[in-house]
C-alpha cells in the first residue's frame, strides 16, 4: 500500500477531486498555503494499493497543469531594497508536487 500526498494549486483542486472520484480513488482534501508565492494550495491525501499508484499519478498529471501567471512581488519590509522588483513578474504556477510514501500499516476503525 502507498500514501500519495499531492499538493496542487487551488484552481486545479475541484477538477482533480472530481477526477479522483470518477476513477474510484478516495482522498482527503486539505487547504494549504505555498511558501514561495504565499498563495492557496490544496493538499490531497490518497491511500491506494501499489498496483493503482501509476493510475493515480496519471489522474493527477492530467488534471493539474502548470500555467504562467503575473505575480506582484511583496515589498521588502526592512529587507534589501536593491533587489526589490517593483513591477509584476511572470512565474510558472500550477502543476502538482507529489510524494509517494510506503505504508507499513493501515487500519480502518
Amino acid at each position: 500500500m502507498k500514501l500519495i500526498l499531492a499538493v496542487v494549486q487551488d484552481q486545479d483542486s475541484n477538477r482533480l477531486s472530481n477526477a479522483l472520484v470518477d476513477h474510484n480513488f478516495r482522498a482527503t482534501k486539505m487547504a494549504s498555503t505555498g511558501g514561495f508565492l504565499k498563495s492557496g494550495n490544496t493538499t490531497f491525501i490518497i491511500g491506494t494499493e501499489d498496483i493503482r499508484v501509476e493510475k493515480a499519478l496519471e489522474v493527477i498529471r492530467v488534471n493539474c497543469k502548470s500555467r504562467d501567471q503575473l505575480v506582484a512581488p511583496v515589498s521588502p519590509m526592512g529587507g534589501n531594497a536593491d533587489s526589490y522588483v517593483p513591477y509584476p513578474v511572470e512565474v510558472e504556477v500550477g502543476g502538482a508536487t507529489v510524494f509517494v510514501l510506503p505504508v507499513e500499516q493501515f487500519h480502518q476503525f
